[in-house]
């Protein structure tokens, strides 16, 4: 196998030949553009998972490559241009296998059984997974969230560059629109003239006065914004020399073109740098530097509370909380503290970057960059989730206001949150952070803010955020994505949830294409499905769906609990326990009587009963809180929950949480002599679709209602 950098080298002379531009265009055009007719769905987006498609970071190296020299536009036969086509897919898939086998070059097989040994913490392993790992955020992300990034620097980019940044992100999103509608009049025009002098580079170029009346702005504007972000006219790039170098293409997108106007090749290269570019501007301004590292953390911090009050509500989030110790010194500084019930999420900001050094494979840079970004968060979060555990310190505000807290947090969760893409961020975390958890404190969730937005967006309850992120804490060393957006996607349809006998779990990439498409649909405007199907869409309607929301509005320490639990059941048990609460509902709204429905859960260490009953509290609330109690013991569960429905509309009435281990009674083996045990929730569903004897439609519904089968489960 050739060395990596004899087939870099020849890549090199392969994207100076003349007219290659026009393959790189079709390249572009294949694997980036979606296809769909009427909405768009989860099946359109199959190609952009496809093994075969180049991937950003590849295509942007053609893209640097080409710059080496001046771009010759002259367009090649079409077997010309063929030929450049699969040589560059045959060097580019050349240097992946070089590059996969040089990171295995060092490996000792007997270092195997050895159980210090990781061999994932190598630097020269990293490389692959830094570069080919997938992206983290959404183009439409990075365009949208850059007003709120660079906004508290606009007097900077209008006295230096001559444009806000709001007009930056205008024009960008003016530049995308364009080359939509570029694309259909390019294919359009190919029926006109003859295959040998088809070329798709005009769908991806563009003038000043195209892009300023496309966004009704003024050209002197529109000139401003394109010069800022377009490489230099003649040949550059001289220093991208291997594919970890920097490459000038990434901070400066557009493409000078012979005839005037600029080219695009790749739209999500633009808004990338329409995010990291301008803090390198201001960075270069040694007078300025010290308050563009200020914004940039405030940005960060601001944007998980605006994220979090979506779902939690502004009285429950909380930001730059204060910690004193009984000695009245500072103990710690919270970013973002959010409180719900018994449960708390502990948020530290950070705004380090992944560097150029650590993406070749620099070992300690590496480790030093994870330390700065993700270690340091982590550790300071911990400290203050401990100090919240203690419950000895006081809490306060920016104002100085004393932060009331709940009496015990039974969990804490902490958040490591960082405002740019941090490749393989998910991998190196596995690898390097360091944390010891406890029984109330998570393992740390180390994401960025593209996927807090994603997760707020989808998630937008509390109890349904909260149990994600129970969840993806809980297996974090069972989980393997190359990013957070899918595994999120997996949990909107699948409902995340792992037993025991899952030890690894690899998620591929084209899991989260219904997120894709949901995300597209909302923040884009596209047609199509803006919520998966999945937990989202099935769950809300049932009894225990509406059960849950009811437990969110309450935020009763008692019941939390169960919302959490009743999340994690599949499908099949909600409906059959919706159906069965829905009929002591309705029977106890007929006879006026009280009816219970009791069902262990989970692996029978809890339970719950649901009491329909109008008795008033003072009668309703000891006699569920004795059934519980009798059937916790029946059944030797550790927990047990209680809840209350008013019978005629099923509405929340209170509930109680029987939390306590299990001990031997006398005196309760005398109470439930004769208590048979308790159905298990999943029976129930499996009642429902059973594969034994085949119900007739006429015949008893087999879930014990005493209607017909037809009027009952089968409908």
């Amino acid at each position: 196998m050739r060395p990596e950098e004899e087939i870099f080298n020849a890549l090199a002379e392969l994207c100076v030949s003349p007219g290659y531009v026009h393959a790189v265009a079709y390249l572009c055009f294949r694997d980036n553009m979606i296809r769909y007719s009427g909405e768009m769905k989860a099946e359109d987006m199959q190609q952009i998972f496809s093994k075969s498609r180049l991937i950003r970071t590849e295509i942007s190296t053609l893209i640097g490559l080409m710059l080496k020299r001046d771009i010759d536009c002259t367009l090649p036969t079409p077997k010309t241009i063929d030929g450049y086509i699969k040589a560059t897919e045959a060097l580019l898939e050349e240097i992946h296998l070089a590059m996969s086998d040089a990171s295995w070059a060092g490996f000792d097989p007997a270092k195997i059984n050895d159980k210090d040994f990781n061999p994932f913490t190598n630097g020269a392993v990293l490389r692959e997974p830094i570069f080919y790992g997938g992206e983290s955020a959404y183009s439409f992300q990075y365009r949208d969230f850059s007003p709120g990034k660079y906004g508290r620097d606009d007097s900077w980019l209008v006295a230096k560059k001559h444009f806000s940044i709001q007009q930056a992100r205008d024009v960008v999103y003016a530049i995308s629109r364009l080359q939509d509608e570029k694309v259909v009049k390019t294919f359009q025009s190919m029926s006109q003239v003859a295959p040998e002098k088809w070329t798709l580079l005009p769908s991806f170029t563009f003038s000043i006065q195209e892009v300023a009346d496309c966004a009704r702005m003024d050209a002197t504007v529109v000139g401003h914004v394109l010069m800022a972000f377009a490489a230099p006219e003649n040949p550059c790039n001289e220093q991208f020399t291997a594919l970890h170098d920097f490459n000038i293409i990434n901070a400066c997108p557009l493409i000078p073109m012979p005839g005037g106007g600029y080219a695009l090749l790749h739209i999500y290269s633009l808004v990338e740098a329409l995010y990291e570019a301008p803090f390198y501007w201001m960075g270069a301004d040694k007078a300025y530097v010290s308050t563009a590292m200020k914004h940039r953390g405030l940005f960060t911090e601001q944007f998980a509370v605006e994220r979090l009050t979506l779902v939690f509500g502004v009285g429950n989030v909380l930001y730059n909380i204060d910690i004193f110790g009984s000695d009245g010194n500072k103990r710690g500084e919270i970013d973002v503290l959010v409180l719900f019930g018994d449960r708390a999420l502990v948020v530290q900001a950070k705004s380090k970057r992944l560097t150029l050094e650590a993406r070749r494979g620099n070992d300690l840079q590496i480790q030093d960059d994870f330390k700065k970004s993700i270690q340091d968060s982590s550790d300071q979060a911990y400290l203050c989730a401990h100090l919240l555990e203690e419950g000895k310190c006081a809490f306060r505000d920016a104002a100085g206001n004393a932060v009331t807290l709940p009496g015990k947090l039974k969990r804490i969760y902490v958040l490591c949150l960082i405002a740019d893409h941090y490749p393989a961020l998910s991998f190196q975390a596995r690898q390097f952070l360091k944390c010891t958890p406890t029984e109330t404190i998570s393992q740390p969730f180390v994401l960025d803010v593209f996927a807090l937005d994603a997760m707020t967006e989808m998630l937008d309850s509390p109890l349904q955020l909260l149990s994600y992120i129970d969840r993806r804490t809980g297996y974090t060393e069972k989980l393997m994505a190359s990013h957070e957006l899918t595994i999120l996607s997996y949990h909107l349809k699948q409902n995340l949830w792992l037993n025991d006998e899952n030890t690894m779990v690899l998620l591929d990439d084209d899991i989260s294409a219904d997120l894709d498409v949901a995300m597209l649909v909302r923040r884009e405007g596209i047609p199509g499905k803006g919520t998966p199907d999945g937990i989202l869409t099935k769950f809300a309607t049932t009894a225990l769906g509406r059960m849950v929301k009811a437990i969110e509005a309450s935020r009763e320490p008692a019941i939390i609990d169960l919302g959490f639990t009743v999340l994690t059941l599949s499908e099949d048990t909600v409906i059959a326990a919706s159906k069965a609460i829905d009929q002591i509902a309705q029977m106890a709204a007929i006879d006026g009587k009280n009816h219970d429905f009791t069902a262990a859960l989970g692996q029978g260490d809890t339970g719950l009963t649901i009491h329909c009953s109008n008795d008033p509290i003072e009668v309703a609330g000891p006699n569920l809180q004795r059934h519980c109690h009798a059937r916790k013991y029946t059944e030797r569960a550790s927990t047990w929950f209680g809840v209350c429905l008013r019978p005629n509309d099923q509405a929340l009435r209170f509930g109680v949480n029987l939390d306590f281990p299990w001990q031997e009674s006398e005196e309760m083996d005398v109470l439930t002599q004769g208590m048979g045990k308790a159905t298990r929730l999943d029976a129930i569903a499996s009642r429902l679709r059973s594969t034994g004897p085949k119900v007739g439609r006429n015949n008893p519904c087999p879930c014990g209602s005493g209607k017909k089968f037809k009027k009952c489960c089968l409908s």
